[in-house]
């Protein structure tokens, strides 16, 4: 079998008839595997006619002259006729469906829908209240604007400002239904050295997140660019000092650095459902 040319950067569009969720989802954790290559990932979804179909047709080959290597395309599409205009075009072409739902349709004895959207439908609306809740719950909570509300969450994260806070308590709210919760560690209690007393009463739902220096850093320069803020001395320092809170606290630690939100996320619900730490 002859290889391909090794291109180290590749576009890569995420289409689908529907949100494109699936694509998304899926497509990323298969690139994920491939960390030396640069992507730039389109996301296309409600590509549900065949002129926007031909559409897409002509913005891959203008990413096919832009790079020097056809785009790769993750798709989830059901009407055949759209499929096949995107497969004509200049494209490596998945589609991840294909290899599953007819094998499954054997074997449960069924032929599948082959409606797009089902798998983000509200098809348990029990469920989806409870996520509805869940979101609404982690908003009012960011920050620890409310630590009276602490006694009611199920998970609360406790770490410096830009370690990770808030975008994995929407994740777990989103994903799992949890009632997350955040408090950023600042001066004040650096100061004090000591952490308000709903952190203590609560203890037992509350997990770390701590950040390599560096990184934490960098995310700060984008954000107030040459603050005091952001230098790496203050980041150092307020690592350090957390980290001392933190094993004062007893609690687990998650390091941010090199893991995705899904992965910490992921790690924090098995450490909920094994409340004595083994999911850690």
């Amino acid at each position: 079998m002859v290889s391909a040319p090794t291109h180290r950067k590749r576009t890569v569009y995420f289409v689908s008839e529907s949100t494109g969720i699936t694509a998304e989802a899926l497509g990323h954790s298969l690139l994920s595997q491939f960390d030396t290559m640069e992507f730039e990932q389109v996301y296309m979804p409600y590509i549900n006619t065949e002129q926007r179909a031909q559409a897409l047709t002509q913005r891959m080959q203008e990413a096919f002259l832009r790079d020097g290597a056809r785009p790769l395309v993750f798709a989830t599409m059901l009407n055949d006729r759209i499929a096949a205009i995107i497969r004509g075009g200049n494209c490596y072409y998945m589609e991840l469906f294909e290899h599953y739902v007819d094998p499954l349709s054997a074997e449960l004895g069924v032929p599948p829908s082959r409606r797009s959207g089902r798998s983000h439908a509200i098809t348990q609306p029990s469920s989806y209240t409870k996520r509805i809740d869940a979101i609404n719950f982690a908003m009012a909570n960011d920050d620890g604007v409310k630590p009276g509300n602490f006694q009611h969450a199920d998970v609360i994260l406790l770490g410096i400002s830009r370690s990770g806070k808030t975008p994995t308590c929407l994740y777990l709210a989103i994903h799992y239904g949890l009632r997350p919760a955040n408090y950023p560690i600042t001066e004040e209690d650096f100061e004090r050295g000591d952490l308000p007393s709903e952190i203590w009463t609560n203890k037992q739902k509350v997990f770390g997140l701590t950040i390599d220096p560096n990184r934490l850093r960098a995310i700060r320069e984008e954000r107030r660019p040459g603050s005091p803020y952001a230098s790496l001395r203050r980041c150092q320092t307020e690592v350090e000092n957390a980290l001392d809170m933190f094993r004062r606290l007893d609690v687990p630690v998650m390091n941010t650095t090199n893991h995705s939100i899904e992965e910490i996320a992921s790690l924090i619900l098995r450490a909920v459902k094994c409340p004595e730490g083994q999911g850690f």
